[in-house]
């Protein structure tokens, strides 16, 4: 066998060469001497015939694909030819996808190495397969060619698919338009992909089916569109509803219906119309090649409502309709799907105040209404609720006469009053000063808040501007005709200080009436300033009735306490004054004669006298 020979070859090798490396005994030995003494071969003629033998074996490579021959089959082992010096062994694991392995058959190997550390050749038909699998899938990545593979098993992410013996790699989101969740449906599989990526380095290739069925879809969209033509009616079918609209396939290509093709009338969201699966017709409204976009339409497949609208809508005429619009300057009511009018703000209410809209509508809720204007050419219709009722101000002094008084609801508060709506469409305004009669207010909201009901009394009409002067405290009488007699001045009150500022403090007296004391009539007998929220007595010291002012004073009570304590001694000074002089006199009178002791109590009196002159 070749096997014996080449082996038989190599020893000669390996022996020629230890001769010419190493130093014997016998180096003048002649080798071209057989034992018989016998010259043999010349060391040319043994050069040439080496050559010639050489010549009858094939020239490889390592990592060369090679076809062989199967010359032999053991129980582990497959025997390959190549046409080599000597034969390859395989083993029987490579073959496990062939069912039959005879001798005689061709197949392609790999030369792994020409001469293992055995000096065998090392074949390998698993190797020469994957080799010629990549070269097939980098050439097809590169023509765009259509494999087809296997799919054996799932991984993190996708699937991994057999092509040609070598495993790629199918993300999930290339197997399939749709979204897939289910990975293990696709298991087992054999179907076309597409190489979309090669790493030649590391021998990695990732495929994909979606780009196959992309293709598909976009060569019937090309024939679609291609046919296409405005105003052209299709059946399709409704493939997703979104907020703006839907998707219509229309048999291999998607058109989008706009929400508001949908209808004539408002459409809050499509999915109040449109449900996923449901057929419908639809008509071409616009198509892009380039963008391979198409626009479809719902309503257009009915004439407009404002083409056949009812000959009983006309001005004058009084409609019902749905809020389905609400804007700073009005609200737009649906009289029939399609038809809208609009309420303008001064047309909802026969108030003169102002009216937010938004805040006097609700989306979906009905009014009756009447027609005011009507254009039909235009399409425009204006309404108004306030005129399906008599104006309540050609009568208004018969309901709210001067000095009447009623009960309202805040509706508004601004910083100089307060406004009341006494029925819809009428109502007034308080201003600050007419809220009370005994408190000043910085801003209406410190006495009342919106929504709040309020007693009021008509202090004036004004029928041409649509306006009534109302007034709060009027419901009362004026109480400073009775306050002038409780509150004199120079009486004391005990006052609670509520506010404080350089200037002043507020002073709340009794029935909740208050005062103002200056800061200089805050002085304490201790020297200290009167604080806010003390409890203290104050003296009147001004009071106004026409401003309804008073001003009170803490000062002025210690202040003369102290003077009215200073003329109380002087005049019990005086007393003891007058009392000494008529005690001397007594004692002058009776005494007839001067004796020494009376002198003594004469002089002691004279000085008592004279001490009590110089202390006054």
């Amino acid at each position: 066998m070749q096997s014996k020979n080449s082996l038989k070859r190599r020893t000669l090798t390996l022996q020629e060469n230890q001769n010419l490396n190493m130093q014997t005994a016998h180096d003048d030995f002649d080798w071209s001497v057989d034992k018989r003494n016998v010259a043999s071969y010349s060391q040319e003629t043994r050069v040439q015939m080496e050559q010639a033998y050489d010549s009858t074996f094939k020239s490889i490579e390592e990592s060369e694909l090679i076809s062989g021959v199967i010359v032999g089959v053991t129980k582990t082992d497959v025997i390959i030819n190549i046409g080599f010096k000597s034969d390859g062994l395989i083993s029987l694991n490579e073959f496990r996808d062939m069912t039959e392995i005879k001798v005689g058959d061709e197949i392609e190997v790999l030369v792994v190495e020409k001469e293992d550390r055995n000096g065998h050749l090392h074949l390998s038909r698993k190797l020469a397969r994957q080799a010629r699998a990549w070269q097939k899938i980098v050439d097809f990545f590169k023509t765009g060619e259509i494999v087809t593979g296997t799919i054996t098993s799932k991984t993190k992410g996708g699937l991994i698919v057999d092509v040609y013996g070598l495993e790629t790699f199918l993300p999930g989101s290339q197997i399939d338009v749709k979204p897939v969740t289910d990975y293990d449906q696709y298991v087992g599989k054999t179907m076309d992909f597409k190489i979309v990526k090669i790493n030649e380095q590391i021998r990695n290739a990732v495929v994909s089916h979606k780009a196959l069925i992309e293709s598909d879809i976009e060569a019937q969209r090309s024939v679609i569109i291609g046919q296409l033509e405005k105003g052209q009616v299709l059946e399709g079918t409704v493939k997703n509803v979104t907020d703006f609209g839907a998707f219509i396939d229309l048999g291999g290509v998607d058109g989008l219906l706009y929400i508001t093709d949908i209808s004539w009338g408002r459409v809050t969201h499509p999915n109040e119309v449109l449900e996923n699966g449901k057929r419908l017709n639809v008509v071409v409204l616009d198509f892009d090649d380039e963008k391979k976009r198409i626009s479809l339409g719902l309503k257009q497949l009915t004439p407009h409502p404002w083409d056949s609208l009812n000959i009983d809508i006309q001005e004058g005429a009084k409609v019902k309709g749905k809020v389905v619009n609400i804007e700073d300057y009005g609200a737009f009511l649906e009289i029939l799907p399609g038809v809208e009018g609009l309420v303008h703000v001064s047309e909802i209410t026969w108030s003169s105040q102002p009216i937010n809209a938004k805040e006097f509508f609700k989306m979906g809720d009905e009014y009756e209404a009447l027609v005011v204007t009507l254009d039909k050419e235009e399409r425009k219709m204006s309404l108004s609720i306030k005129q399906m009722t008599e104006d309540p101000w050609d009568t208004i002094e018969n309901k709210f006469p001067l000095e009447s008084r009623h009960n309202g609801v805040v509706k508004n508060i601004t910083p100089y009053g307060v406004f009341v709506e006494l029925q819809t469409g009428i109502g007034g305004m308080i201003h600050i000063s007419d809220l009370s009669w005994i408190k000043r207010f910085n801003h209406p909201s410190e006495f009342t808040k919106v929504g709040e009901p309020i007693g009021v009394t008509i202090l004036s009409i004004d029928k041409e501007n649509r306006k009534l002067a109302l007034g709060h405290k009027q419901i009362e009488e004026d109480p400073w005709n009775t306050f002038e007699s409780v509150f004199p001045i120079g009486s004391t009150h005990e006052g609670n200080v509520t506010k404080k500022d350089d200037k002043g403090a507020t002073v709340q007296l009794q029935y909740g009436l208050e005062a103002y004391a200056p800061a200089r009539h805050l002085r304490k007998e201790s020297g200290a300033t009167v604080e806010a929220d003390e409890i203290l007595p104050f003296v009147i010291i001004e009071f106004d009735r026409n401003d309804k002012r008073i001003v009170v004073s803490h000062t002025r009570i210690w202040e003369q306490e102290k003077a009215d304590e200073k003329e109380t001694l002087k005049k019990e000074a005086k007393a003891d004054a007058e009392s000494t002089k008529k005690a001397v006199k007594n004692v002058q009178s009776k005494v007839e004669k001067s004796t020494l002791g009376d002198i003594d109590v004469l002089a002691a009196l004279k000085d008592k006298m004279k001490k009590d002159e110089e202390s006054k």
